[in-house]
């Protein structure tokens, strides 16, 4: 008899969400952007990441939710040297304007 269940690909198919983060406390000078591009392309998420001018690093990603939620939980981490203090988050539908993850300038 075949097994009937939850089929494989239900997370596949929930619509991309969208993530904006601001990372604060000694985040910048510790790699943070390199690893976070490294995390978000193995996440396979898109976006990009930068540094701002009162020392925070904002995140923005889009992708599965389930991948976004990943990312999430590691810039409550970041690289080893980083020692994240504050995270601010901010959810909302995927807009669709990314085609990569980039580090921004």
């Amino acid at each position: 008899m075949p097994r009937v269940g939850r089929s494989r690909t239900v997370g596949a198919m929930s619509p991309p969400v969208r993530a904006t983060i601001v990372i604060a406390g000694k985040v910048q000078g510790v790699f943070y952007r390199a690893t976070a591009m490294e995390e978000a392309q193995r996440l396979g998420l898109s976006g990009f990441v930068k540094n701002l001018p009162d020392g925070a690093v904002e995140a923005i990603v889009e992708g599965a939710a389930a991948a976004v939620e990943q990312f999430v939980a590691w810039c409550k981490i970041g690289p080893p040297a980083a020692r994240v203090e504050e995270l601010q988050v901010r959810f909302a539908p995927a807009r669709g304007e990314f085609r990569t993850f980039t580090i921004e300038r």
